[in-house]
């Protein structure tokens, strides 16, 4: 599949997206440096993933969106060498793929823990590399290829091997929205793009604009940006804690950090990019003995899935309600729902009369 034509229907603005900071913050940071490896994002359906990687699109320099379908040989990838041409006239004719159109644009590839893992594995080492490299039958060709690479995957159909989601840079795990007026904020949001595209987007295009201008800013002081040994400490303790196989997970970190700082405008990363981007390079990587942090609240996306903390429904206001009028509280400590027990005072009763067993 070709890329999307650009400005044929209006895309829904990245600065508009609601209630994903966490995955917006790791797609700046592949559009700032597309050699983090790309993005994985687990989640549900509707949780923006595909909204969030087409907005993204708009903001890299070629502004193209390059879709994957599950159905795609390796040639139709990597594109193909006319052989004959070749062997005849000693010259290559290289017909390109879909790696080569989505050169400075991004490459989106949905339910990627369908593919076969020898797609994954080369779609993952173009994303590191930057170049896409054909061999056929003693003939080589490469070229460019440095996209942004996003892959999205819902975990009811099934999870990429250990070896191949170990080589995605960042990982986020999206959850179902936290709580009604959140919920409300995104629906509201849709539905007024939906009712008016071009106004909507032309609503936003001053901080599209301004963000455009921050990533194209970013990517040219990336490299110039350095690393204190302070930063090279921070990030070796928390892949220590973390308990990671390998040093990916460093490497990744340092990074996403840099690409951090460069966001923020400064030629030297700091402690607070370690901590901005750490669970972007540790959730996938972590032992699976280890407890991930618990994140600050207002950015509940990192949380985990399985921590029951954040699966745990809020009580309604007539629990609530019931538990305080019967003196007690209501349920926080997994107690199902009852209120927790009451302490009570020892109470004299009245004195007891013995029984009279004599007869009469």
């Amino acid at each position: 599949m070709s890329a999307a034509p650009k400005n044929e229907m209006p895309c829904f603005p990245f600065t508009a997206i609601e209630g994903q900071p966490q995955l917006q913050l790791a797609l700046l940071l592949l559009a700032v440096d597309p050699l983090l490896g790309g993005v994985l994002v687990e989640g549900p359906r509707g949780t923006a993933k595909s909204t969030a990687a087409r907005a993204l699109a708009d903001l890299l320099p070629a502004g193209r969106f390059v879709n994957l379908p599950l159905g795609t040989t390796e040639e139709q990838l990597q594109g193909s060498l006319d052989l004959q041409a070749a062997l005849k006239h000693s010259e290559v004719q290289f017909k390109p793929g879909l790696l080569a159109q989505a050169h400075q644009g991004l490459l989106y590839v949905d339910e990627v823990n369908l593919l076969p893992d020898g797609l994954v594995d080369l779609l993952l080492d173009v994303s590191a590399s930057g170049i896409n490299r054909i061999e056929r039958d003693g003939v080589s060709h490469q070229h460019a290829a440095r996209l942004a690479l996003v892959g999205t995957m819902n975990p009811e159909e099934g999870q990429l091997r250990p070896q191949l989601l170990d080589r995605f840079g960042l990982f986020v795990r999206l959850a179902n929205v936290p709580d009604a007026q959140a919920r409300k904020r995104i629906v509201r949001t849709r539905m007024a793009f939906d009712a008016d595209p071009t106004l909507f987007v032309a609503r936003h295009a001053d901080a599209q604009a301004q963000l455009a201008a921050n990533v194209v800013k970013a990517r040219a002081r990336l490299d110039a940006v350095s690393w204190p040994e302070s930063v090279f400490d921070q990030v070796a303790d928390l892949c220590q804690q973390a308990q990671v196989e390998g040093v990916r997970a460093d490497l990744v970190m340092l990074r996403a950090a840099r690409a951090h700082a460069a966001l923020q405008g400064r030629t030297e990363v700091a402690g607070s990019d370690v901590t901005k981007v750490a669970e972007l390079a540790l959730a996938h990587r972590r032992h699976p003995q280890v407890q991930p942090p618990v994140a600050p609240a207002e950015n509940p996306q990192s949380q985990p899935e399985d921590s029951q903390a954040q699966n745990q429904p809020e009580p309604s206001a007539a629990a609530t309600d019931a538990a305080q009028g019967s003196g007690g509280t209501a349920d926080s400590d997994g107690w199902g729902g009852m209120a927790a027990p009451q302490q009570v005072g020892i109470q004299s009763i009245k004195e007891l009369r013995p029984l009279n067993t004599k007869k009469a």
